[in-house]
């Protein structure tokens, strides 16, 4: 069931989308300074093109101070906007019934663009 969903979901958008992440990611990999932010772009990009049958997860022992200032820094320069966008497709793919199995998987990259660093997305 979930190669059908990831199907479904590379043929309206997914693919879009997830190329749109990992080419982000790659012109964020330029700098020195942006490859930790590239880096997670380029995993949530590859979370995007298959979320079914995939849940993020933190990894136990990787949430440390640098990780967390990481986070406050992606918060602060885009992170919220990525995660209410992907929060407001989830809720109006949420209205119809054959939606619904999308928007969950919204959510999912919802949490991730969220707090990338320090998850897990394999």
């Amino acid at each position: 069931m979930s190669l059908l969903g990831n199907l479904i979901w590379l043929i309206f958008g997914g693919f879009i989308m997830g190329l749109t992440y990992m080419l982000l990611g790659l012109i964020y990999c330029i700098t020195i300074i942006g490859i930790p932010f590239g880096l997670q772009l380029i995993k949530i990009g590859t979370f995007t093109m298959m979320p079914f049958g995939r849940e993020p997860e933190i990894v136990p022992g990787n949430m440390g101070c640098i990780n967390l200032g990481f986070n406050i820094l992606w918060i602060l320069f885009g992170g919220v906007e990525m995660a209410l966008g992907h929060l407001c497709m989830g809720i109006l793919f949420c209205i119809t019934i054959i939606g619904i199995p999308f928007g969950m998987q919204h959510f999912k990259l919802a949490k991730l663009s969220l707090f990338p660093f320090g998850q897990s997305a394999f």
